[in-house]
């Protein structure tokens, strides 16, 4: 029984709570405008886009079969230890040296990403830069460098590029509009568990029916709020001060 109390205690809550937060759903939708517009607008104008270009290298050279090397897993573990090459001081150098570049190596890993798909011996790199022109001229120098060092580790020939890096139209970050989105929905959310605190810290008898939920007790009379009766008995008052006032004013007196 008292399970079955609770249980509709809580609906009542929940369509309380509801109702509130309908209540104040025009306050909801402004914090989602006002989100919106704010991280669309420092998007827009305070974040810097960065575009990304990427090459493709194919890792079996022409004097190396795929018999060669026991087995196909040879070959993709083979792509994978060549992928660690790609980040690797030697040829991040020679790329910051080929392009006469200001960069730190350190600066210039947190640029590139080296991706193997799965079961190839294909190795794509990307690299991200605010300049679109110099992100295609940073990917293919790492693709010619990679290559090289390949070429030189392996004792064979150099891999085939199969895939140049090209100028990139749109950038790559951030986006535009999923930062926009991003942004309203928490403005709203944040809004939204403002207006639920408050509604859980308020304690405060407001109605009859507040009066039997929380106190169970029977209400016998209720008083109605008359602002028509309360404006008058303001209006009363101050006439009444006033009056008061005049009569205390001292008389003047000739000597």
């Amino acid at each position: 029984m008292d399970n079955q109390v609770r249980e509709e205690e809580v609906e009542i809550d929940l369509l309380e709570l509801f109702q509130v937060l309908l209540g104040k759903i025009g306050i909801i939708i402004l914090s989602l405008v006002i989100g919106a517009a704010l991280l669309f607008g420092g998007t827009k104008f305070l974040v810097t886009p960065q575009y990304s270009s990427t090459s493709m290298i194919y890792i079996l050279t022409k004097t190396t079969s795929v018999t060669s090397l026991a087995d196909i897993q040879m070959g993709s573990q083979l792509t994978k230890d060549f992928a660690i090459l790609v980040t690797s001081r030697p040829v991040v150098n020679n790329v910051i040296d080929g392009l006469e570049l200001e960069y730190s190596y350190e600066e210039m890993v947190e640029k590139i990403t080296v991706e193997n798909p799965a079961d190839t011996r294909y190795l794509k790199i990307t690299v991200e830069d605010s300049d679109p022109e110099l992100a295609a001229e940073m990917a293919n120098e790492f693709a010619d460098a990679t290559a090289d060092g390949v070429a030189e580790i392996m004792s064979t020939d150099r891999p085939s590029i199969v895939e140049r890096a090209v100028v990139s139209k749109a950038p790559s970050s951030p986006s535009l509009g999923k930062n926009t989105v991003i942004g309203g929905l928490v403005a709203a959310l944040l809004a939204m568990a403002v207006i639920v605190i408050r509604y859980l810290l308020d304690d405060t008898i407001k109605t009859e029916e507040d009066v039997t939920k929380y106190l169970g007790l029977n209400t016998l009379a209720a008083l109605p709020l008359d602002s028509d009766v309360e404006v008058k008995k303001s209006t009363r008052s101050k006439s009444t001060s006033k009056t008061k006032k005049q009569q205390k004013k001292p008389k003047n007196t000739h000597r």
